[in-house]
């Protein structure tokens, strides 16, 4: 009989394992690889609706199913449109400027907001002069799904050069934003998910980290961690297994495949039903390639590729349904 071994589970590079401080964590906008070709949002926020199996036609050169039609496992997000709240401007990558320029009602219920704001971007900008570089604040409109009321709230950034980002600033000023007008700077319909994981709370070695039951007559416990170490030097490491929080951490899914954009219009977006734990589709959607983190109605932020390989950038699937 074969021995049955294999890597534990729970990874040291992440320490401490804490529960995450906000569903939205913050994005090393800098790192992400910038295409001169697209300028454009580098992310959106989206909600996690649930995962169903997607009927495509596969296209992909040297591919042993091509020309035919496969199931794969996909996950559905919602994504209502976004707005600008404010632009933010950076010298010598440091904050020096907000400029605010959205003041809808939902951004009160987290937000205290100025009485006056800057109606005329370009006299801001002559007043500031001499920046580096320009971000803008989103939030989205989440009150249009079925999730809830309080819209969520980013940085974004954005490629291009810092005359493109101010042409695209002042054309979606006070204006929706939508999924397909930023897909378009999404490199290859490839994108990272950021967001948090599902929640375990409190739980034990075995299950935190995957460590083997002890023998039933073992002393002080069987789902314990047989030596915790050393008697010299006499303390405890970070790497020996310990109970703690599981689950709702912050994590990164690379390489998701974009393979629809669509529409509550559309035919079967919908269960009869809707989608369980989420309810019905009511704005445009996303079906990407396998699975991401967190439950349904998770918020979580797509943005572009930080490390594309050459594996994900030659799939090519013509979606047929979604079932």
């Amino acid at each position: 009989m074969s021995k049955n071994s294999r890597p534990r589970r729970g990874s040291l590079q992440f320490w401490p394992r804490k529960r995450a401080t906000r569903l939205l964590g913050s994005v090393n906008w800098k790192a992400l690889p910038v295409s001169s070709e697209k300028p454009g949002f580098l992310g959106f926020i989206v909600y996690k609706v649930g995962m169903a199996s997607c009927f495509v036609k596969d296209n992909t050169e040297h591919s042993l199913t091509k020309g035919g039609k496969i199931a794969i496992p996909s996950t559905i997000l919602e994504a209502p449109p976004v707005k600008i709240f404010a632009v933010r401007f950076y010298k010598h990558h440091q904050p020096i400027k907000d400029v605010i320029v959205g003041t809808d009602k939902e951004l009160k219920k987290i937000l205290r907001l100025p009485k006056k704001t800057e109606k005329d971007l370009n006299k801001a900008i002559d007043k500031i002069k001499d920046y580096d570089d320009i971000r803008v604040i989103i939030y989205s409109l989440v009150s249009r799904t079925n999730i809830k009321k309080t819209p969520d709230i980013i940085e974004v950034a954005l490629s291009g050069k810092k005359e493109e980002k101010l042409e695209i600033i002042k054309k979606f000023l006070n204006k929706e934003i939508s999924i397909t007008d930023v897909a378009e700077s999404f490199l290859d319909n490839l994108v990272d998910v950021r967001g948090v994981t599902k929640g375990h709370g409190f739980q034990g070695p075995v299950k935190r980290f995957g460590i083997k039951l002890r023998e039933h007559k073992s002393e002080k416990g069987m789902r314990k961690v047989g030596s915790i170490g050393p008697w010299h030097p006499a303390r405890l490491t970070f790497r020996v297994p310990m109970a703690g929080q599981t689950g709702f951490f912050t994590r990164v899914s690379y390489n998701n495949k974009i393979i629809h954009i669509g529409k509550s219009s559309e035919k079967r977006s919908n269960p009869k039903a809707g989608w369980k734990q989420y309810g019905k589709i009511k704005t445009e959607y996303i079906v990407l390639r396998g699975s991401v983190q967190g439950p349904a109605k998770r918020p979580l932020l797509l943005t572009r590729a930080l490390r594309p390989t050459r594996k994900q950038l030659k799939k090519n699937y013509e979606f047929i349904e979604l079932r």
